[in-house]
């Protein structure tokens, strides 16, 4: 891929809006994941494991770039991902040269089951294997990335052009380190240039993890997870084919939502009560809050959604 040198073209407003949209981005992973993952009825199948195993580095990869907000004085701000028709935040599948969509087919941006679709989507944003696509130009509104490599290659571009603003130990988060003993570091603690170099390795992390930059390659072993993933050494896309590729497992049926029972809608609108509380968790946890009720709330989510496809209930926010 052609990449353009873009450092003259940066604002501090615009790494700012890139940051947030970052988040975002990560945010919205983690329940279409855990939708698909819930959906499985056996929770002991290689399909619901490798799918866990993502979900939980999209966690991590959420709070290294919540992380870096707040090296840069950014609020990290939260609210409620939208799941419509085809349409991943912040990223155009269409820009790619090749297409990825061509393989990737049909695919939606709903929540819903394991199923073609949703496995299609899931290699689609987790894709590295592009080898051309639009020069990196400067794009004030953050849009006109073909994929998430593209955009964290601009933003690590951008962290860099004002690494003199990065100040460390404010509102960093930690709670992954234990399952990553080979990474240096999974906060930032330092100002400056050597802020800079902490943060870059969180963007490495992340890219090199999931949102793959280049061809497809074993995840270096820095960030492989040195605790509880059988496959550490696969990225997501490798884990993601790997499910595409072989017979899907059995998924719990659905009802449509206009045959919803009484006892039906109140699971549904308990998973939507539990996601508010969430959101408003992890806005208290990465501004230097401290909710004592993070984790609770993180494990009621999984229930919640858990309960809604046992009982025939697709998941909606």
């Amino acid at each position: 891929m052609k990449i353009q040198n873009i450092n003259q073209d940066w604002t501090i407003k615009n790494l700012h809006q890139h940051i947030q949209y970052a988040i975002e981005l990560e945010f919205w992973t983690i329940p279409f994941y855990m939708s698909v993952m819930y959906s499985i009825t056996d929770r002991a199948s290689p399909a619901y494991q490798l799918i866990q195993t993502v979900a939980h580095q999209e966690m991590l990869h959420l709070q290294c770039i919540c992380n870096i907000a707040n090296a840069f004085g950014v609020e990290p701000k939260f609210e409620l991902p939208k799941y419509e028709g085809q349409k991943i935040p912040h990223i155009d599948f269409s820009l790619n040269e090749p297409d990825p969509r061509t393989q990737y087919s049909p695919f939606s941006a709903e929540l819903g089951p394991l199923d073609e679709k949703r496995i299609n989507a899931m290699c689609l944003i987790e894709y590295p294997n592009w080898l051309s696509g639009p020069d990196l130009n400067f794009l004030k509104d953050c849009k006109g990335y073909g994929n998430i490599g593209e955009f964290y290659i601009a933003l690590r571009d951008g962290i860099e052009v004002f690494q003199d603003q990065i100040k460390g130990k404010y509102r960093q988060v930690d709670y992954f380190s234990s399952f990553y003993r080979k990474m240096p570091n999974m906060i930032i603690t330092e100002d400056g240039k050597s802020g800079f170099f902490q943060a870059a390795l969180l963007i490495d992390l992340i890219t090199d993890q999931g949102e793959g930059i280049g061809p497809e390659v074993t995840m270096d072993k820095v960030y492989q997870n040195t605790a509880d993933d059988k496959v550490q050494e696969q990225t997501h896309f490798t884990k993601f084919t790997s499910i595409r590729d072989q017979k899907l497992p059995e998924v719990y049926k659905s009802k449509k939502p206009q045959e919803y029972s009484p006892r039906q809608k109140d699971l549904l609108e308990i998973l939507k009560t539990d996601f508010e509380s969430l959101l408003l968790s992890l806005s208290e946890l990465f501004n230097g809050k401290h909710p004592p009720d993070f984790i609770k709330n993180m494990i009621s989510i999984g229930s919640s959604m858990h309960n809604c496809w046992k009982n025939e209930v697709t998941p909606k926010l």
